[in-house]
């Protein structure tokens, strides 16, 4: 030990190598901790930004419903809000199966409950299906057991939106009547024949179309927005008024 001090105190190349050294050590482990602060710090930001989206989706016009005739003195309280969001992070989800599932890091602790609509920043991702406390599993569009109540945006013909399970980037629109004029290009969102997602809410464009001698629906190619294998973030959406909706309709059954 007395040596190495001696040969550090008088000799200046082997003290200039031993402070490149653990200089270097240091480095890397201060490069290391940097690292990791940024890290947790940009989860930190990307969380809160996806909750100010969420609350900022939820003063959009799509989000509310009219109450009654619109005066000009009083438009603040003609809407009401009829739904909210809650952001959550995807942790799994496959886009190679017949049948394609998401999950994410929020469940029954956060207010989410079974059939619920979830979409991303650029469009539809599915609906929800099982709930825990902390984690949620969603039904793809990437399903073949889900079907989306959708519509042309230009002229509202409607249709159902139904994944063949062939290319996680194209899905089909169908039972679109055949006397609607259709163009490739146009584009579809959600309608309100659904409690699950508020009108508009966009879904993909049409890529292709076709449209068979005696048959009565369109064959409709649609280009989806949401890009399945990179999706890290979603949105869950709280229909308020959807219990209310669904005990009148289920009256209507009943008398039925």
């Amino acid at each position: 030990m007395l040596s190495m001090v001696i040969l550090y105190q008088f000799n200046n190349y082997q003290r200039a190598s031993f402070l490149n050294y653990t200089g270097g050590i240091a480095s890397g482990f201060y490069e290391t901790v940097n690292n990791t602060t940024n890290y947790f710090s940009l989860r930190r930001i990307n969380d809160s930004l996806m909750n100010e989206n969420a609350r900022l989706r939820a003063q959009q016009l799509n989000a509310y419903y009219q109450s009654g005739f619109t005066l000009s003195s009083i438009v603040d309280t003609v809407y009401k809000q009829q739904y909210s969001y809650i952001a959550a992070n995807v942790v799994n989800n496959s886009i190679t199966k017949r049948n394609n599932y998401i999950t994410i890091d929020k469940g029954r602790a956060h207010g989410i409950v079974t059939d619920m609509g979830v979409i991303s920043s650029n469009g539809v991702v599915g609906i929800v299906t099982s709930v825990s406390e902390n984690f949620a599993t969603i039904r793809s569009a990437l399903n073949s057991g889900t079907k989306i109540s959708a519509m042309l945006k230009k002229n509202s013909a409607f249709g159902s939106l139904e994944w063949n399970g062939d290319d996680p980037k194209f899905s089909s629109l169908l039972h679109v009547n055949k006397h609607v004029p259709i163009k490739v290009g146009d584009e579809v969102v959600t309608n309100n024949y659904s409690t699950l997602f508020p009108v508009g809410i966009p879904i993909g464009f049409i890529s292709e179309q076709n449209l068979e001698a005696g048959d009565n629906f369109h064959n409709l190619k649609i280009e989806l927005y949401t890009d399945f294998s990179t999706l890290k973030s979603v949105y869950v959406i709280r229909n308020i008024l959807k219990e209310e909706q669904k005990t009148l309709e289920n009256n209507l059954k009943v008398d039925n």
